[in-house]
């Protein structure tokens, strides 16, 4: 995104927030997605909140925080049906927005615990805010305005979804998955005019694919194999390549998963790890998830902006 002045100079900002341990976030990534602890542990409810402070080492560094929830209506049916949502709080140096999202999502499938294609969709309104006294000019002292700038849009995003768990051959228990989506499909500008002059910021779709594999092991310990593929128009495609591995504790009937570490890398000249637990003994039938993960930028060029943490809490159980 980038705001343009009547000067015809602009700002540029980020407009999507990035994500680490993008997997625990594919419910903002594609809304047609189905949350991996079904398919795994036949858990169809899940909340969590999460926080991710990148470029840490910047003044004014984006942050963002989300809190979502999800629930999947279980049976045999030839249509299944998903529902939840998610609300936003993203702020980069004087511009920011918060949103609040429902979201729904059709599963074609005779049991959506085995697999299935979905079609979803979000729905919300975003506020998108910009401080004019934080935006300064080349000329000390001189900044863009002595107001604050606020609007309220609507916004929708759309997404594909497909999930197949295996059972015959060398896949036999894995997961498959993969999707595409466009997470804000409105594109437009947002106009702001006061006695200063005019600016806009011009809001772009982003486009997302995803795919990857939970390959089977031994009892519950899984690897995790994924590609992230994001675009914009007039950037280059960025790519974020991800191994994860889950270990489990106990056998047969009392398996459960344990931890999980993983590690990527970032065709925008990054690399990130990974760690994460469960807790599965706080309640029946369902566990808690705490992930941490850390990016170091590693570019040979250009200012060094600092590493990112990103922390993640949900809880998933079944209902």
């Amino acid at each position: 995104m980038f705001l343009l002045f009547d000067s015809w100079s602009s700002v540029f900002a980020q407009q999507l927030p990035l994500f680490t341990q993008y997997r625990d976030y594919h419910s903002i990534i594609n809304p047609a997605t189905i949350n991996h602890d079904y398919p795994l542990y036949e858990y169809n409810a899940s909340v969590g909140a999460s926080y991710r402070h990148q470029w840490a080492k910047k003044e004014n560094s984006p942050q963002t925080q989300m809190i979502r929830g999800e629930y999947i209506f279980t049976g045999a049916n030839t249509v299944g049906l998903l529902a939840g949502g998610y609300l936003i709080n993203d702020q980069t140096g004087p511009t920011g927005l918060s949103g609040a999202y429902g979201r729904i999502a059709g599963i074609l499938t005779d049991d959506p615990y085995w697999g299935g294609f979905s079609l979803g969709l979000t729905f919300g309104l975003v506020q998108y805010r910009v401080k004019g006294t934080e935006i300064e000019f080349l000329d000390e002292g001189e900044v863009l305005s002595n107001s604050d700038y606020y609007q309220i849009h609507p916004d929708v995003g759309f997404g594909l979804y497909y999930y197949k768990a295996m059972d015959k051959g060398f896949f036999k228990d894995d997961i498959f998955y993969t999707g595409v989506s466009i997470p804000q499909t409105l594109g437009f500008d947002l106009t702001f005019t006061d006695d200063n002059g005019e600016f806009y910021i011009h809001r772009i779709q982003h486009y997302y694919a995803l795919i990857g594999l939970y390959k089977n092991i031994s009892e519950l310990n899984y690897f995790e194999p994924s590609i992230w593929f994001k675009y914009t128009p007039n950037a280059p495609i960025n790519i974020d390549l991800n191994l994860r591995y889950l270990f489990t504790r106990g056998r047969g009937y009392f398996a459960r998963p344990f931890f999980w570490l993983g590690t990527g890398y970032s065709f925008n000249q990054s690399i990130h790890l990974e760690v994460g637990f469960f807790l599965n003994d706080l309640f029946d039938d369902s566990h808690i998830k705490i992930g941490y993960g850390y990016d170091y930028g590693f570019n040979t060029y250009g200012p060094f902006f600092g590493n990112t943490h990103e922390l993640n809490l949900s809880l998933s159980f079944e209902r």
